[in-house]
């Protein structure tokens, strides 16, 4: 299944990531992924990701070791979002789709920050809509802001003043594989076709 876009007039407000670990430094000797990087982190890779615990389109927990089985893409966002994420989650999928032609498989990840609003149900169809492989999770409160400290994501939803209320949130897509966690970022402004071609390389080194 192709993606499917929809967009809604209404544009949401995204921050960017509010600490500064993004920053400058270059990758060390040891590295297998120095000829693909063109991102640098304060810091190192290390300090993103890590374990966590969601629930499923089934109402299942599940765990990073149950979800990242394979090279994943993940982002963070949430179903009612107008404009943003949907365009986001779609390149990520026309991304994946790049891949598989390709003969590599990358599975899509979503993960919502708005557990009141997005149940497993709401993710499910959300994930299914945008790809047949994507997988879609959600969780308590608890277990969303666990998740996003360890991505070292943003969000923050305005008041609910009714069922329309907007969640600000950043928008970076994470690569990460099992055996060697969270390599790799990329900004929302990157197309398809670039972005298959960075992760191809990672890939490939891994």
């Amino acid at each position: 299944m192709k993606p499917a876009i929809a967009i809604a007039s209404v544009v949401v407000a995204t921050a960017a990531l509010g600490g500064a670990w993004i920053g400058m430094r270059m990758a060390g000797p040891d590295d297998p992924f120095a000829p693909c990087r063109t991102t640098q982190i304060a810091g190192g890779g290390g300090q993103i990701g890590g374990p966590f615990e969601l629930i499923d389109s089934a109402g299942r927990t599940v765990t990073d070791v149950d979800v990242i089985t394979g090279p994943s893409l993940i982002y963070f966002g949430y179903t009612f979002c107008p404009d943003v994420c949907p365009l986001d989650v779609a390149r990520n999928a026309l991304t994946v789709d790049v891949l598989e032609e390709q003969g590599l498989t990358v599975t899509p990840v979503f993960i919502s920050v708005d557990p009141a609003r997005d149940t497993p149900a709401v993710v499910g169809d959300f994930a299914a809509n945008l790809h047949e492989n994507m997988i879609g999770l959600t969780g308590s409160p608890e277990q969303i802001k666990a998740a996003s400290a360890a991505y070292k994501t943003y969000y923050k939803a305005h008041p609910a003043e009714d069922e329309y209320y907007l969640v600000d949130h950043s928008t970076f897509s994470y690569l990460v594989f099992p055996e060697h966690g969270f390599v790799e970022f990329f900004r929302r402004d990157l197309e398809p076709e670039a972005m298959a071609e960075k992760i191809a390389c990672f890939i490939d080194n891994a």
